[in-house]
């Protein structure tokens, strides 16, 4: 699942459960569901190192790659670095809008 997916599916179930009519009277319960919905994609999508929700996971350890002197290291693969950082943005804005389709007053 690409990370655009993840966060539209994070973005959408957080919406539904905070606006919900059980969410909205109880945020500490919502609260909760939403720790769930987390939990439940980092472990069922994420992999040994993790899914990609963060930006920084991929940015920072480029930025090194690309500073420190290593020898014979490759390239630091500059060209899709904006792609961890789109694609999150992209699904939360997708998530939101289909949200407002569909369940929003």
């Amino acid at each position: 699942m690409s990370s655009l997916a993840r966060w539209l599916v994070l973005v959408l179930g957080a919406l539904c459960c905070l606006q919900g009519p059980w969410g909205s009277q109880g945020l500490a319960a919502a609260s909760i569901v939403v720790g769930l919905i987390v939990w439940g994609l980092v472990t069922s999508l994420g992999g040994p190192t993790g899914p990609g929700l963060n930006p920084a996971r991929d940015l920072v350890p480029r930025f090194l790659h690309w500073i420190l002197p290593v020898p014979n290291k490759g390239d630091s693969r500059w060209g899709e670095a904006w792609i961890p950082v789109v694609a999150p943005i992209a699904g939360a804005i997708v998530g939101a809008a289909i949200f407002k389709v569909l369940f929003a007053p």
